[in-house]
């Protein structure tokens, strides 16, 4: 496998569920079932896991892939596997907000260095080519071929007047006691891992997490900012924050432009 060879592959799976996945969306109704982790799950986070699946081991075989939807998945560890969340946001989704996202990611040595996030609600795509940096396409989101695209970069923030985005459905105290330690400008809420994208685009140039998350949910949008300059650290220590885990569980994180100065927890 070639980055060359990936990239095209990943985005266009990632456009294919994401109309499968407005064609859910968009109807009168859909069932909505919960996970035994109490999370819930629809017909759309299914097909378009099932679409994905496929898509990825017909064109790579030989690479490990764990995905959301397939616990038998969750077992497998190893140095590089892909990674994927078919629909980050179901919440989002069921409640008609618009803020789900496709996300599929490559992981290397515990660190997502290649990945996609679509947006198809909102008409957003990002992801990072081949040579590791990050665009965004601006559309018309044809599965065979790629529209016009501009490069992103994080914002050079100013300490003293930074602008925030934070979860829109798990916001709890403690985040917002946290980001308290901050001179904050402005604050916008953001579903899914367009949380991610926002500081990759600056439009945002802190984002902390104090609350569970999985790695699929995470592996894309990191990917996509580190190809804009970003980083993401654990949020206890300030260490990089890595893949490959034993659970795929995340510790707490903070996403950000490298030139905030990170408070401690």
């Amino acid at each position: 496998m070639s980055y060359e060879s990936l990239i095209p592959v990943l985005r266009r799976l990632a456009i294919e569920a994401g109309d499968v996945i407005m064609e859910i969306y968009d109807a009168d109704d859909f069932e909505v079932k919960t996970k035994s982790d109490e999370s819930p799950v629809t017909a759309a986070d299914e097909a378009a896991d099932a679409l994905i699946s496929a898509g990825l081991r017909e064109a790579f075989p030989d690479l490990m892939l764990v995905t959301e939807e397939q616990a038998d998945s969750h077992a497998q560890s190893g140095d590089t596997f892909l990674i994927v969340d078919p629909l980050d946001g179901t919440k989002e989704f069921v409640n008609r907000r618009g803020d789900f996202t496709v996300n599929i990611a490559l992981v290397e040595a515990g660190v997502p260095t290649r990945g996609v996030v679509y947006a198809p609600a909102r008409k957003r795509m990002f992801y990072t080519t081949a040579d590791g940096q990050t665009v965004e396409e601006t559309g018309p989101f044809d599965p065979g071929r790629p529209g016009e695209t501009k490069a992103i970069s994080v914002s050079t923030p100013d300490n003293g007047a930074l602008m925030v985005v934070a979860s829109k459905s798990h916001r709890d105290q403690a985040t917002d006691d946290y980001i308290a330690k901050y001179d904050v400008r402005d604050m916008t809420s953001a579903g899914s891992s367009l949380k991610f994208c926002l500081v990759a685009t600056g439009e945002a140039d802190l984002y902390p997490r104090l609350g569970r998350t999985m790695e699929w949910d995470t592996a894309a949008g990191h990917a996509v900012l580190a190809g804009a300059g970003g980083q993401v650290v654990r949020f206890d220590d300030h260490s990089p924050l890595t893949y490959g885990k034993d659970g795929f569980e995340n510790p707490f994180f903070i996403a950000f432009a490298p030139n905030v100065t990170l408070k401690g927890a």
